[in-house]
């Protein structure tokens, strides 16, 4: 897949610093709007909130009659209630926290389901062109990564931001309460730790958006070096991958230790201006009791309050943090949800009809989203029911682009392509595809047994009729021999099977379902001479009996020698069409074709 275009960082444009994306606020808010859903758990774990609050705000109060009224009253039942008091405070506080906690966690969770859900379920329907411009390294962050730091903030980030601003208000209330003289000077440095907040927030957020988008460029590295180990092996170049892997880790490392940084350099004076308002309580409270005005306990209570309204100040600081992270992964998510799709069934869309198998190319035109260059050019032809056509053609004509179109994994630019008379633009995709066998050049297996892969177009189908499409495939022989036959198990992407073995059972798993249309994208490439013939014979016979359709892009003379119809590409054109005997004769590319290509595959290379 290829890299996105320049300017981005991890699908969030990096903004000025000191700003965050516009559209960043809006996604997270329309994320967290996913708590909906689980409006009885929020619910639930706001109302501890607030009790939590409340017991937070009268345990001062217990404390200053313990002191006022028992310790300089000397009354013992003052003290015992006090005591008493604290005790179920501190119980009940226990209590609530424990539903504070696990009712957020509860809907959080929820929260992630749905967004992982909701993405899966997008990424299952995106068209083929959105793959071609993304790395599967970005996608995999944000279906974990970016889910968790949303997830993470839905579930404590809220609930302590809505705690600590509870917690605020409610300590500055009782402060003015308790000693408004004192209350505002307490409150004076508060103007400059908000300041000091406020730029830190303005700070961290664009770092937080590198961060993730580095995170997304190393697990790109990552993904990229599993799938290949072979080729990495092959060629010696773990030095290399392990320095591109390094040098990946060490940006990330050095935009982590950026978001550190900023930490460092805010939190130490937002400390120093929170102690100076300490500083200033004692000094002026003191005096107060020294002049009669203001008691020990209501002193100690006050700057236990005071503390109360710090804690969540800085609270709101460190928390402050996570919502530039969440808003980056909210952008980043929906970018994906929002992506617009370019293969859809149109609303008046019908289910096509069981296949009798004509197919028409009528003037079609094809470039890919975002590109200027023409793949192919105006194309004409026509299959009837039961033709095999072989198409061939120098790299790049477009040979693959024909079949892709077939299957609406892409839609043509102009023109139509029609099947049975029907546009298949026309008709449902489902439909389309449900009715299409396809045997692609780079075989996918998935983890599961080997039955399962065969059936896994038709779930349904019987043992009978699955061993019946492996005979066929030439693949019962070897499945036999395998140490638990048809329930052995696939590991990913079929490692343990030779790619004839993978190659074959990708063939039996098209032909189960009975196609009346086969796309065989050089299907028997990896298949040794004799196994070929024989899967040739297979297939040909199940070709002509089923009256089956075929297109079959081919890199062998025996793939193509007894087609009904050649097409012979160039450029995005058809430069030649007919039979082998005809095209041998008549056509001057498809000769050098089969003294290069082809002969070079008959001998074991296999061509691109």
């Amino acid at each position: 897949m290829a890299g996105r275009p320049g300017g981005m960082v991890g699908g969030v444009r990096r903004g000025e610093p000191g700003s965050l994306q516009p559209g960043a606020g809006a996604a997270l808010r329309r994320a967290t709007g996913f708590l909906r859903s689980y409006w009885r758990d929020s619910a639930g774990a706001l109302v501890a909130l607030f009790l939590v609050s409340a017991t937070n705000l009268v345990a001062p109060q217990l404390i200053r009659l313990a002191i006022d009224e028992g310790v300089a009253g000397r009354q013992v039942e003052a003290i015992a209630i006090a005591v008493v008091g604290m005790v179920g405070v501190a119980v009940l506080r226990g209590l609530f926290t424990f539903l504070q906690g696990f009712l957020a966690e509860r809907a959080s969770q929820g929260v992630a389901y749905e967004l992982r859900d909701t993405l899966f379920t997008k990424l299952q329907r995106l068209s083929f062109s959105y793959y071609d411009g993304q790395q599967t390294g970005q996608l995999l962050t944000r279906l974990t990564s970016d889910v968790e730091q949303i997830r993470t903030f839905a579930g404590t980030g809220l609930v302590q931001i809505c705690s600590s601003v509870v917690m605020l208000l409610g300590s500055a209330i009782l402060l003015f309460i308790l000693n408004w003289q004192l209350a505002i000077v307490a409150l004076a440095v508060m103007p400059l730790i908000a300041l000091i907040l406020f730029r830190f927030i303005g700070r961290i957020g664009p770092l937080f958006s590198q961060v993730q988008g580095q995170l997304s460029k190393l697990n790109t590295i990552l993904q990229e070096d599993l799938a290949g180990v072979r080729v990495i092996r092959a060629f010696a170049r773990e030095d290399y991958e392990r320095g591109r892997y390094r040098a990946a880790n060490d940006d990330l490392l050095e935009k982590n230790l950026a978001t550190i940084r900023v930490f460092s350099e805010v939190f130490p004076f937002v400390f120093f201006f929170a102690n100076l308002g300490t500083l200033g309580v004692i000094l002026f409270g003191g005096l107060q009791v020294i002049g009669g005005s203001l008691t020990i306990g209501e002193l100690i209570a006050f700057n236990t309050y005071l503390g109360l309204l710090i804690f969540p100040l800085l609270s709101l600081g460190f928390l402050a943090s996570m919502v530039p992270r969440a808003a980056a992964s909210s952008s980043r998510i929906f970018e994906i949800i929002d992506a617009p799709l370019d293969v859809t069934d149109k609303p008046d869309a019908v289910a096509l009809p069981p296949l009798v198998g004509r197919v028409e190319f009528r003037d079609v035109r094809f470039r890919y989203p975002g590109s200027d260059r023409e793949i192919l050019g105006g194309l004409n032809f026509v299959v009837e029911p039961g033709q095999t056509v072989a198409i061939l053609g120098t790299t790049g004509s477009g040979k693959s682009t024909i079949v892709n179109l077939l299957p609406r994994f892409y839609d043509a630019t102009a023109g139509s392509v029609l099947i049975d008379g029907q546009d298949v633009r026309d008709v449902t995709i489902a439909s389309v595809r449900g009715q299409i066998g396809i045997v692609l050049q780079e075989t996918l297996l998935f983890s599961g047994t080997v039955r399962d892969n065969i059936a896994y177009g038709r779930p349904d189908a019987t043992p009978g009729a699955i061993e019946a499409a492996a005979r066929a495939a030439q693949a019962a022989e070897f499945i036999a021999a395998l140490p638990q036959g048809y329930d052995t198990i696939v590991g990913e992407r079929g490692v343990g099977l030779s790619g004839g073995q993978r190659q074959r059972i990708a063939i039996a798993r098209a032909l189960l379902i009975d196609p009346r249309l086969l796309i065989l994208d050089d299907s028997t490439s990896a298949v040794d001479a004799g196994t070929e013939g024989a899967i040739q014979e297979a297939l040909e016979r199940l070709m002509r009996d089923a009256h089956r359709t075929a297109f079959v892009i081919a890199q062998r003379i025996s793939t193509v020698r007894d087609a009904d119809l050649i097409l012979v590409l160039d450029g995005g054109q058809i430069v030649a069409r007919g039979t082998h005997e005809e095209l041998l004769r008549e056509s001057e590319l498809y000769n050098e074709i089969l003294g290069s290509q082809l002969v070079r595959a008959e001998a074991g290379v296999v061509a691109d």
